[in-house]
């Protein structure tokens, strides 16, 4: 798997796909997520970050921004 940083706290992710994982078994589980916010941005967060945005209301760069 590739790592990535994540944009909200700048630790290590794990990025699946691509030809690097054709002869992983370990399942395509990934550590984070790549997401389009309510606002048109484009992030990759750890799980841990995508736990801490706002779920009252929809996310926007604002609140990754804050992480």
């Amino acid at each position: 798997m590739a790592h990535e940083p994540c944009d909200g706290c700048g630790e290590r992710v794990e990025v699946a796909g691509g030809i690097a994982d054709i002869w992983s078994f370990g399942g395509d589980r990934a550590a984070g997520l790549a997401l389009e916010l309510a606002d048109g941005s484009e992030w990759l967060l750890c799980s841990e970050c995508i736990a801490r945005l706002p779920d009252d209301r929809d996310a926007t760069a604002e609140d990754v921004e804050a992480l």
